[in-house]
């Protein structure tokens, strides 16, 4: 491999000739070889950088032209151009586990840039700190990168697969209108319920977790930058949070504004521990819902079986003709990955020492990791199994008029110690809830017929 010399503040350093990374990006590529190739620095983070780093150079250029000038801001904003689109991905190499500011992912992003921008003008008129950190400090521009990442993939990613899945339950919902099967409580037999209704809950709940993303999103777009190291703006010219937090918002096409406290910015995490709770949230609704579906499809001979599900694949390396319940059980997994994360981000975000919390990249890798594997399971949820949910009515039908449960109806003709005698010697005696009611002798076969309609019971 060929390479070239570059130097930082602590000396010279061997940098692959091939790669726009320099001396700082090289060092931390060395001293922290913790899960190299495995556990890079999301790219939602990187793309991220690109979008403040453009938009810090539009605030400087509008702030003071004499250092940001035209000539500059054109190849700045052409290399950022480049990171946002992922072209320059392989130029970012280092992993989360580095320092707890995310500085050394800050100096990869100025350095990548400078020398990129550099080639782009035809010759060297960037510097990664002066130039590209111009009116920053990796202390507001991770966390910046952080609510701009988190936005982005939330209204991006995991609202659009939220809709996606709630339509189809929509259309599950009205498709099956009328029918009545037994509900479940406990595990246990309960009284009936339509389908229609069953499912209305699981369409409800993505609605309702959508709406607690929605709250959260507002605080998410409170940017850090212009706080600088400490919060106090030094070496920021004035007006240069405001300037910079317009131009992240014409670039994203998000309504981003800059964060009042500064020093709150820097070192708290707690938008990103709220937003990631109403994403614990979303991944609770879908393990439930996915464990409904699987207990009803459950089977084919000895289980529920009162709705069946696509069959994707064989199920088994040794049983012939078995097919599982693979995409609930990988939502399942997805939502168990979720809670995870949700812990490790809680105990990070406490972590906020004096002005500057250094647990960040670790947040942001379990937060995207989170919107990554919830977005991309709903879409596979939905293609793969929802969109093919079909009920079985006679199963459905068979199991309501067996349920014991539904001498509930019974209950202002014959009172609830009754009812429960007739559900016990109908169980115990293996035959009807109307035969056994009639030989107790608390109801005669007319008026048991007259009062006792399941379907009405919903």
């Amino acid at each position: 491999m060929d390479y070239r010399i570059e130097h930082d503040s602590m000396g010279e350093v061997k940098v692959p000739a091939d790669k726009y990374w320099a001396a700082q990006t090289q060092r931390s590529h060395e001293n922290f070889e913790i899960g190299v190739g495995i556990e890079t620095m999301p790219r939602e983070i990187t793309h991220a950088f690109g979008i403040l780093k453009k938009a810090a150079a539009i605030a400087n250029n509008r702030l003071k032209s004499d250092k940001m000038t035209d000539e500059k801001l054109n190849a700045i904003s052409k290399a950022c151009d480049e990171v946002i689109d992922g072209k320059l991905n392989e130029h970012f190499p280092l992993v989360v586990w580095q320092t707890g500011s995310g500085t050394q992912s800050n100096m990869n992003a100025n350095e990548v840039i400078a020398n990129r921008g550099n080639e782009i003008a035809g010759k060297k008129i960037l510097h990664p700190n002066d130039d590209i950190n111009m009116s920053q400090s990796s202390n507001d521009t991770f966390p910046t990168a952080m609510s701009i990442a988190a936005v982005l993939g939330l209204e991006d990613k995991v609202i659009p697969a939220i809709d996606i899945l709630t339509e189809s339950f929509k259309k599950l919902e009205k498709e099956n209108e009328g029918i009545v099967k037994s509900g479940r409580t406990h595990l246990q037999d309960a009284t009936p319920i339509t389908f229609s209704q069953e499912i209305s809950g699981w369409r409800s709940s993505l609605e309702k977790d959508r709406k607690l993303i929605e709250i959260a999103l507002p605080e998410l777009k409170e940017l850090a930058l212009g706080g600088t190291a400490v919060g106090t703006g030094l070496n920021a010219p004035k007006g240069f949070d405001k300037e910079v937090a317009k131009a992240v918002s014409k670039i994203t096409g998000k309504d981003f504004v800059t964060a009042e406290n500064k020093f709150h910015a820097l070192t708290s995490k707690d938008e990103i521990v709220f937003a990631h709770g109403a994403l614990k949230a979303l991944a609770c609704d879908l393990m439930k819902i996915a464990n409904d579906i699987r207990w009803l499809a459950s089977g084919p001979r000895l289980g529920l079986g009162e709705i069946t599900i696509p069959e994707n694949e064989p199920g088994s390396s040794i049983m012939p003709g078995k097919v599982n319940p693979t995409q609930c059980e990988a939502v399942t997994m997805v939502a168990v990955q979720v809670m995870g994360n949700d812990a490790a981000i809680g105990f990070a975000a406490s972590q906020g020492n004096f002005e500057l919390n250094v647990f960040m990249p670790v947040t942001i890798y379990n937060f995207m990791q989170s919107v990554r594997l919830l977005s991309e399971a709903m879409i596979s949820f939905n293609k793969n199994c929802v969109s093919g949910i079909k009920a079985n009515k006679d199963k459905m039908d068979s199991n309501l008029h067996n349920s014991l449960m539904l001498v509930t109806a019974l209950n202002p003709y014959i009172g609830y110690e009754n009812a429960a005698k007739t559900a016990k010697y109908a169980y115990k005696n293996n035959i009807s809830l109307k035969e056994a009611c009639t030989t107790l002798g608390f109801l005669s076969e007319e008026k048991f017929d007259e009062v006792f309609h399941p379907e009405q019971m919903v």
